[in-house]
């Protein structure tokens, strides 16, 4: 996965943070995948074990929603705004970020 891809994932979490809203977890994720309310999931690469997130890309790739995976735990955290690592993320309401989560769509189709 491009590093752009990854920097503007990251972005988009944090500007849906401040203006939009995020569900933090790998449950959570995966409830508003299943829900259909996600517009964006980012997980972590170094998640363990890593069946934990394997079912993530499988059913936004289902839904038609963009999943993009990154590199660490730390950064997805911080990204959220927390201070503790996360396994994924989920943004539910767009915000500000609505553009970016286009541009990542368009990128990733």
């Amino acid at each position: 996965m491009a590093d752009e891809l990854i920097q503007k994932a990251l972005e988009a979490i944090e500007v849906a943070k401040n203006t939009g809203k995020i569900k933090k977890g790998t449950n959570e994720a995966t409830k508003a995948l299943e829900r259909g309310t996600a517009k964006l999931v980012v997980y972590a690469k170094d998640v363990q074990p890593a069946e934990i997130v394997m079912h993530l890309p499988i059913i936004a790739k289902e839904k038609g929603i963009p999943c993009i995976q990154v590199n660490s735990k730390e950064e997805l955290g911080t990204a959220a705004g927390i201070a503790v690592p996360t396994s994924a993320i989920a943004v539910i309401a767009e915000g500000d970020a609505k553009k970016l989560i286009e541009e990542l769509k368009i990128k990733l189709s």
